[in-house]
C-alpha cells in the first residue's frame, strides 16, 4: 500500500519547535515529514510507554519459569508492534481531534489542522499502519492474539473520553497498559497477579498523563476539553504523586504474589523513588518542567521492566521440606533461557524402627550397587 503524497499547498506546515527529534524529522524527504509527525515518530516517548508494559508482562509471567531464548523474538515483535500501533492510535486521535487541535497553540501545527495532510490521506495512512500491525498480530500465540484484539475498542474510544469525562487519563491507562496482558499471554497465561500489576500501571499512567496535561490546562479550559490536570487544579502535582504511590504499592504486591522476592520489592521501591523525584522537581522548579518530567517516565517504566526481567533470570526455588528442621529436598532448579539443573536421584529406604532393620536395608542397597562385602 503506497502512502499518498501531501497536498501541494501544505498550509503552515513546519517542523514544530517542541519536536523531540527536529533534526531527524527535518532530514526526512518533504513528502514523508507530515506522516512521520502524524505517527509521532519524532516523539518516541509514547512508543516506549506502550512497549514497556508488554515487556513487563513478559518478564512478570517468566518470574516462575525463567527466561527463554524465544523471548528475544517476542521483545522485537512487541517493539515493532508498539511503533506501528502507537502511530495508528495517534493518527486516529488526530483525525477525531482535528477541530480541537486547530484551536490549541501547541497542536495547531499538526499535519491535519495545518493542511499538510487531508483527512482522507490520514485514513489511508491509518490503514497502512494497521496492516503492519496485523502482520505482527499473526505471529503471536493464540491467547496473545485474543488479548491484543480486545485492546482495539479501547483505542477507538479514547479520543472521545476527554469530551465526556474529567478522567481521560484513566482511559488512557486502560489502553496504554493493555500490553501487559499481551506480554503475559505470550509467555504463559494471564493470572490474578497480572491483573494487580495492570491496576498499578493504570494508576501510573494517570500520574504521568496528569503531569503531561499541565501544559495545556489554559487552552483546554478555553475549548472545553477535560482532564485530571484541570480537575485537580493547584493540587495536581501532589495528587499525581499519590497515584505514583498507589502504583508502587500495587506493583510491589503483584511482584510478591508472583514470587519475585526481594528483587520485586526493590523494583517497586526504585519506582516510587522516581515518582517522588518527579513531584519534588515540579514543586521546586515549577510546571515548566512538566514535559521533561513526563518524558522521564520512560525511565520509571524501564525500572519495572528491567527489574522483572532480572528477577526472571533467577526464579525462586519452590522447594518443599520433609520436616521443619531437616534438610530441604531439592527440586529441579530453573536457569535463564529455558535451562534447568536436575537434582541428583533420591535414594529411598524402607521404614526402619531398629538398628538391625537399618543394617539390613544398607546391606540390600549395597547388593544392588554391586559393592556388597565378600562373606
Amino acid at each position: 500500500m503506497t502512502i499518498p503524497q501531501p497536498p501541494e499547498n501544505p498550509g503552515n506546515f513546519a517542523v514544530p519547535a517542541d519536536s523531540a527529534l527536529p533534526g531527524w524529522l527535518a532530514g526526512l524527504p518533504k513528502a514523508w515529514q507530515p506522516y512521520a509527525m502524524l505517527a509521532r515518530l519524532d516523539r518516541p516517548v509514547g512508543v516506549w510507554l506502550l512497549f514497556l508494559p508488554c515487556l513487563m508482562g513478559l518478564g512478570f509471567a517468566r518470574l516462575t519459569t525463567g527466561l527463554y531464548l524465544i523471548d528475544l523474538l517476542w521483545t522485537l515483535l512487541f517493539l515493532i508492534g508498539a511503533i506501528v500501533m502507537r502511530g495508528a492510535g495517534c493518527t486516529w486521535n488526530d483525525i477525531t481531534d482535528k477541530d480541537f487541535d486547530a484551536k490549541v497553540a501547541r497542536t495547531a501545527a499538526r499535519p491535519i489542522p495545518s493542511g499538510a495532510v487531508t483527512t482522507k490521506q490520514a485514513y489511508i495512512f491509518l490503514l497502512a499502519q494497521l496492516a503492519v500491525g496485523f502482520l505482527i498480530w499473526l505471529a503471536l500465540p493464540w491467547d496473545a492474539k485474543i488479548a491484543a484484539l480486545l485492546a482495539l475498542p479501547l483505542v477507538a474510544i479514547y479520543p472521545y473520553t476527554k469530551r465526556v469525562t474529567w478522567w481521560p487519563q484513566a482511559w488512557l491507562g486502560l489502553t496504554f497498559n493493555w500490553g501487559v496482558f499481551v506480554g503475559a499471554a505470550t509467555a504463559s497465561v494471564i493470572t490474578g497477579p497480572v491483573y494487580i500489576l495492570y491496576a498499578g500501571l493504570i494508576l501510573w499512567t494517570i500520574a504521568y498523563d496528569t503531569i503531561y496535561a499541565l501544559q495545556d490546562r489554559e487552552d483546554d479550559a478555553l475549548i472545553g476539553v477535560r482532564s485530571t490536570a484541570r480537575l485537580f487544579g493547584e493540587r495536581a502535582v501532589l495528587i499525581s504523586f499519590g497515584f505514583h504511590m498507589g502504583a508502587a504499592a500495587l506493583i510491589g504486591f503483584a511482584a510478591y504474589a508472583q514470587g519475585a522476592g526481594r528483587l520485586g520489592a526493590l523494583t517497586a521501591l526504585l519506582f516510587l523513588a522516581h515518582g517522588a523525584w518527579q513531584a519534588m522537581t515540579l514543586k521546586t522548579k515549577g510546571e515548566g518542567k512538566a514535559l521533561a518530567m513526563f518524558k522521564s517516565n520512560v525511565h520509571a517504566g524501564a525500572i519495572v521492566a528491567i527489574g522483572f526481567l532480572i528477577a526472571a533470570m533467577f526464579p525462586q526455588d519452590n522447594s518443599s521440606r520433609l520436616y521443619a528442621d531437616h534438610e530441604t529436598v531439592p527440586e529441579a532448579v530453573a536457569l535463564p533461557f529455558g535451562l534447568e539443573q536436575q537434582p541428583a536421584p533420591e535414594v529411598t529406604y524402607p521404614d526402619t524402627w531398629f538398628a538391625s532393620d537399618m543394617e539390613r536395608a544398607l546391606e540390600a542397597e549395597a547388593v544392588k550397587r554391586g559393592d556388597a562385602p565378600t562373606p
